[in-house]
Parts: C-alpha cells; sequence; structure tokens
C-alpha cells in the first residue's frame, strides 16, 4: 500500500507552509503530496487565507524532485476546462511528469458565493463535469498535429490544437471520487486511472470499488486497470499524551478519530490501513491538518510505512 500526504489548506496555511510539508512528504519517502482545492475554511478564521491549488502545485513543481503532485479534489465549477487542460499540463512538464488531476463537480456553495463563482444546481454541474473530463482528457490525447472539436450542452471546443501535451508517458492520471452509484462509477470507468473514496469505512469503501470495477466491465474495461484509493483524516502518537495532543490540535476527539480515522498508535494505524487493503485499496491519502507537526510526518514514516511494504 502506497501512503501519501493530503493537505487542506483553505483550513489556513502559507505557500511556505504547504513548501515545508512537501519537502518531509519527499525527505521521510511517502509517495505524493496532494491538496485540496478549496477557497474558503470549512471552520475558524482560515487565516491568512486560501491559496490557489495550481498556483502552489506548480511552485512545488520546481521545488521537488520526486513525489507525485496533485489535487483531491479540483472544482469543476473553478475553472474552464480547455485553460484547465493547459494550466496541468504545464504543471506537469515544470514537474517532469509528476502531476495528478483528481477533479470533482464542486460542491461547497458558500466559497462560490463568497468569491463570485457561479454554482449552478447539481444536476447542471454533474452535466458539466462529465463535459469538463470529455474535454480535458480529449485534449491531452489528441495526437500532435491533430486537432480537437466537443459539441456539447455547456462546452463547445471548435479546431483546438490541442496544446501543450503533458510530458510523462501515458498521460497525466485522472482522479474520480465519491460515493455517488450510478453516474460517478461510470465517469470513472471511462475516464478515470484512480477512483477515491473519501472519509468512509472499509466497508463502503469495499461496496463503492465494486460498484466501480461492474461499471469498468460493462464499459469493457479491465477492472484492475484502474487503482482504487481511499482519504482519511490522520492522527497518530507514540504515547496516548501524544495522541491527545494532536487530536486536541485539530479540534477533534481522540475516540471519533480511532473510529473514522488512521488514528491511535502507530500499531493501530497499521491495523487500520491493513483493513482498508483488505477493502481492495492500494493507496491512502492521509488527511494532515496540523500541517505545522512535521514531526507527525516522521513518526508515520518510521513506524507506520515500513510495515506496509
Amino acid at each position: 500500500m502506497l501512503l501519501r500526504i493530503f493537505t487542506e489548506p483553505q483550513m489556513g496555511a502559507t505557500y511556505d507552509d504547504l513548501l515545508a510539508v512537501a519537502r518531509r512528504t519527499e525527505e521521510t519517502g511517502f509517495d505524493a503530496f496532494f491538496r485540496s482545492d478549496h477557497y474558503l475554511t470549512m471552520g475558524g478564521d482560515g487565516l491568512p487565507g486560501p491559496t490557489d491549488a495550481w498556483v502552489t502545485l506548480a511552485g512545488l513543481a520546481r521545488e521537488t524532485s520526486r513525489i507525485r503532485l496533485g489535487t483531491l479534489m479540483t472544482a469543476g465549477t473553478f475553472r474552464l476546462p480547455g485553460p484547465l487542460a493547459i494550466s496541468v499540463a504545464q504543471v506537469d512538464q515544470m514537474s517532469g511528469g509528476r502531476v495528478e488531476l483528481g477533479i470533482g463537480s464542486g460542491w461547497f456553495e458558500q466559497e462560490h458565493s463568497a468569491y463570485g463563482i457561479p454554482f449552478p444546481s447539481l444536476g447542471e454541474r454533474f452535466d458539466r463535469y462529465e463535459e469538463q473530463l470529455a474535454v480535458i482528457t480529449g485534449l491531452w490525447s489528441t495526437p500532435s498535429g491533430e486537432t480537437f472539436d466537443f459539441a456539447g450542452e455547456h462546452y463547445r471546443v471548435s479546431g483546438s490544437p490541442a496544446l501543450p501535451k503533458p510530458v510523462q508517458e501515458g498521460g497525466i492520471p485522472v482522479l474520480v471520487g465519491g460515493a455517488g452509484k450510478k453516474r460517478t462509477p461510470r465517469l470513472a470507468a471511462r475516464y478515470a486511472s484512480e477512483f477515491n473514496v473519501p472519509f468512509m469505512s472499509a466497508g463502503d469503501n469495499a461496496r463503492l470499488f465494486a460498484g466501480v470495477r461492474e461499471a469498468c466491465e460493462e464499459a469493457g474495461r479491465d477492472p484492475s486497470s484502474m487503482v482504487y484509493s481511499s482519504a482519511l483524516v490522520l492522527c497518530v502518537g507514540k504515547d496516548e499524551a501524544e495522541l491527545a495532543r494532536r487530536a486536541a490540535a485539530i479540534g477533534r476527539e481522540v475516540e471519533e478519530l480511532r473510529e473514522h480515522g488512521v488514528a491511535g498508535s502507530p500499531a493501530e494505524a497499521v491495523d487500520t490501513l491493513g483493513r482498508y487493503a483488505e477493502a481492495g485499496a492500494e493507496r491512502v491519502y492521509l488527511q494532515v491538518l496540523d500541517l505545522a507537526d512535521l514531526d507527525h510526518l516522521d513518526l508515520v514514516a518510521s513506524e507506520v510505512a515500513p510495515q506496509l511494504r
């Protein structure tokens, strides 16, 4: 099982804060550094304010050398699909081919009203999301020297040179996720390299993974060609005092974290991750909420990750 670090900088972080976490992520052997794509905090004052996901990742692309970089999840409501495809392909080039695009339909209405971003109905957001996936992957996969066209209800592309191209072999991996029972698995089977289940039980992960495997089979795709992953909050301590301190720092209760996250002692974390591996998870995104606590990453890297290899 691969472990990836996942941050929520809308809760309060500067670029330098994120750079420190990304560098420690790389130094301690984790597979990837991912960040959310939000413009408004879900609690607290959020100071000093939001940072843009793809501006951040462009900077980190030049200041790291090994780790994968990506989003869980870029909001489809924030950017037009053509310019987003250009931005992500450029960051892929800047990183030497280490970028992944997690993209969803967008859900947090308050951040849209706070920054003047249109927020259509759920049905329209999902319709736009499906077209965005078609446009982005279509642009990236168009052979050099050819043009790309797309005629959708919400987006139309005509005679696009479909540039720039991603530099990584096989193209930029696209992540689709969520708990939808019909459209989400179908979209994952058609467009995604990875399917992610956020913050749910191991049993729910197994059920949702099975739905995506079934959608792959219906689409004529080998289900084993999909990567299956989970996202879970992280709170591990070498003893109960350290665990309680870390839980208090993120405003959570220890027992609630033990029930719903990767929490407790290193041994407990290994047991929890083992249950998700049995459910089919090949990667887990560890949600790190206290970005100043770099020792937290050191502990997991030294006492948890080696037992999962």
